[in-house]
This record gives C-alpha cells, structure tokens and sequence, in this order.
C-alpha cells in the first residue's frame, strides 16, 4: 500500500476545525520502577519519560508522553523542535499535520526517533483538541471511555523461580486477571520452570503472556513454543527478531499458541506488511511507533478489516482511550510508569482498568511529582 492510499485511511476530523499552534514544550525525566524488570535484552530499573506539552491557539494545553533511552528522548525533542516549526501558525488538522510532517520527514526516513517525534506531536495535538470540546479523546473519535481489560505488565522479569513467586503474588494485589512473563532463559527447562512457579501462584483463573523479548532463532521458538503451550500460555510474543515476517509465519503454522507482535510496528504500514504475510494471531501497535492517535485509529481499521484482536503496548492512559475506540479490542498493557507524574493515574477496578472520563487523554501532570524527579 503506498503512502497515498494510506492517507485514506485516515481517522475523519469529524467535528474538529482547524487550530493554530502557539508553542511546545518537552522536558525528559527518569522514573525509578516499582519492580525491577529484567528481560532478555536488559534490566530496567529507571524509565526516561519525554514529557510534551503543545499550546494551541486559543489556549488549550495538549500533554502526551513517550518511553524510550535517555539519547533517543533527546533525538526525539530535537525532531518535536522541528516538527513544531514546520506548521506552527498554520491551520492543522491532526491529519493535516501528519501528512504534512510526514512528507517532511521523509528523506530522513519516518522511522525510529523520527516517527516516535511524530507520534507524541499527533498525541498531544489530539489531546488539545479534546480537551478544547471538554470531551474524552475516545467521544472525540466516535466512542465512549470503557472499562478494559488488562494484563499487569509491571514485573516477572528473568529472575530465579522463587523470586518469581514472591512477585507474582504482589502483583496479584491489583486484581488483574492477567500478566506478563518475561521469558529468554538459557535453556528451555529453565523457561518452563520460570513460567511453572507463576502458575502456581496465579492459578488457573489468571492468564498468562510470555515475552521473549526478540532473543530465539526461529528454530528455538518452535522447540520452545511447543513446550510452552501444553503449559496453556495466553500468547507468545515476540520470540524472534520483530521483521522478518517470514519467519514469524512458519512460527505462527508451527504452533498452536497465538503468535502476538506489534510494539515495533513502523506505522500502520509496518502493520499491513506483517497481515499480508501472516505473521502473527495477534497484534499491539505501540501508539508512539504506530503514528499516534491518527496512525493507531488507521492500524484499527486495518485489524478490523482482517478480523484481528489487536492490544496495546505501553502508555495505558492514551492506549485505553484508543483501545475504547478500536473495533477489534483485546487486552490493554498495564503499567504504571506514569503513576510518578500523573495527577490521576489511571484505576483498576474488579479486575479492569478504568478509562479516563476526563477531557483529552486523561494525562495532567502534577508538577510536585516531577520536580522531585531526575532529570535527563
């Protein structure tokens, strides 16, 4: 599909007029985790946060956040700084300007810090448009904030099994009836005795994802996976490097277990790419890979259209109003990163996340929090 006809896909501007765009703002910060996260590529104890705040003309403050290393957020301001000036004092669409910028950007090719730049524009740019109807960012795409259901994605890094109980049970304590297992182990044995003593803890009643994070050949996930799923795992994902979508279909024939992918799709045509080759049962667009608001609601069209259940990755205040909005919505990524800025984090009630009612995307920051955090 080329760019043009992936232009008509885009999300109608129902109901919202053009704004002028008066100024923006990013500040980077570092989160310390509640619960260290070890994977196959790393162990995370802090998260950098770029925090964005887009001024439209009559006022309207738009905030959106997105997670990446400390260099990519200032890669990424770098590019916000640009993009900005690129349709300050113009009229704009959401649609408008991602096209705009798009074509923009294209030489230096529209992808990594670039397209995560574009993404948290497109987000903020969305949320100031909300917020200026005072309308929750899923009413002003067509839908009505919803109660979702989530895995806790907090913990359940590689660490020993008795460990991994221990956090399992805290975990427990949210009431989600899903969560997310971190496995890429040196040998598969260590991986099902990973995976054996959260079950014992969760019981039957609670799912359970595995994520290898990218560390299998395309060998080993077939060997791995079919041991895994007699263990009744939910979903496998990402056992393989994300695009070599060849590969991920003879994985997806080979196993029984859904194949789940999607966090590093480049755009919603990233996406298409990986449904042509049938590469996965499932999919989670990472909203600040995807292209935002704009590209996510493309993406949902797309997963609509092959009758795909698609999840979220990461940022689960904007996520859960998008999945709201999103035919063919599956499960919402939980985490609470953003609990250490927010002035509402979002809540968990009889075992779903609730989504924001509040105007825009539900993201205000609390300027007390930030302040006592480290800066980048």
């Amino acid at each position: 599909m080329t760019s043009d006809s992936m232009q008509t896909m885009n999300p109608p501007d129902a109901g919202v007029g053009p704004v002028k765009l008066r100024s923006l703002t990013s500040r980077g910060v570092l989160v310390p985790l509640n619960f260290t996260l070890g994977t196959s590529a790393a162990i995370v104890r802090k998260v950098p946060l770029l925090l964005v705040d887009l001024m439209t003309d009559d006022g309207t403050v738009g905030h959106a956040y997105v997670f990446y290393r400390p260099s990519g957020a200032r890669a990424i301001a770098a590019h916000l700084a640009e993009a900005f000036e690129l349709v300050a004092g113009i009229p704009v669409t959401p649609c408008d300007a991602a096209w705009t910028l798009s074509r923009q950007f294209t030489l230096l090719g529209v992808t990594g810090a670039v397209r995560m730049a574009l993404s948290v524009f497109d987000m903020a740019l969305w949320d100031a448009l909300a917020r200026s109807r005072g309308l929750p960012l899923a009413a002003l795409l067509g839908s009505t904030p919803r109660d979702l259901q989530a895995y806790d994605s907090r913990g359940l890094g590689l660490m020993e099994p008795d460990r991994l109980s221990k956090e399992a049970e805290t975990l427990l304590a949210k009431g989600l009836k899903a969560v997310k297992l971190r496995l890429g182990y040196p040998s598969a044995k260590e991986d099902i005795a990973a995976l054996k003593a959260v079950r014992r803890v969760v019981g039957d009643a609670v799912a359970i994802m595995v994520d290898y994070n990218q560390a299998l050949t395309a060998a080993e996930a077939i060997v791995r996976g079919r041991h895994l799923e007699k263990e009744g795992i939910y979903w496998l994902e990402e056992p393989i490097l994300h695009e070599d979508h060849e590969a991920y279909a003879s994985i997806a024939r080979e196993l029984g277990v859904p194949i789940q992918i999607g966090e590093n799709f480049n755009g919603p045509q990233g996406m298409l790419c990986a449904l042509r080759a049938r590469a996965c049962d499932y999919v989670m667009p990472d909203v600040a890979r995807i292209g935002g608001v704009t590209g996510w609601m493309q993406a949902a069209a797309l997963a609509a259209a092959h009758g795909i259940e698609m999840s979220s990755h990461l940022m689960p205040e904007v996520s859960a109003q998008l999945l709201s909005a999103t035919p063919t919505a599956h499960w919402l990524e939980y985490v609470d990163w953003a609990d250490a800025l927010l002035q509402e984090p979002l809540r968990v009630v009889d075992g779903n996340v609730l989504s924001s009612q509040r105007p825009g995307s539900g993201i205000a920051w609390d300027e007390d929090k930030i302040r006592g955090l480290e800066k980048i």
